[in-house]
């Protein structure tokens, strides 16, 4: 399954813990879904679009 954690506007590099990790608190049951394969895409990805603020200026 192809993750697109990489491009999603909540995960974020980790100082303290020099590492990527993500904002969102998963309840139980999406972390279930999540560690297990069960969920397809991930419901609070947010595409992390760095000229898209750029465009709506143009």
């Amino acid at each position: 399954m192809a993750s697109n954690c990489d491009m999603c506007v909540n995960y974020v590099y980790d100082e303290d813990y020099e590492c990527y990790s993500c904002l969102v608190n998963l309840d139980e049951d999406e972390m279930y879904r999540f560690l297990t394969g069960h969920q397809n895409e991930c419901p609070y990805f947010q595409l992390d679009d760095e000229y898209g603020v750029v465009r709506h200026q143009i």
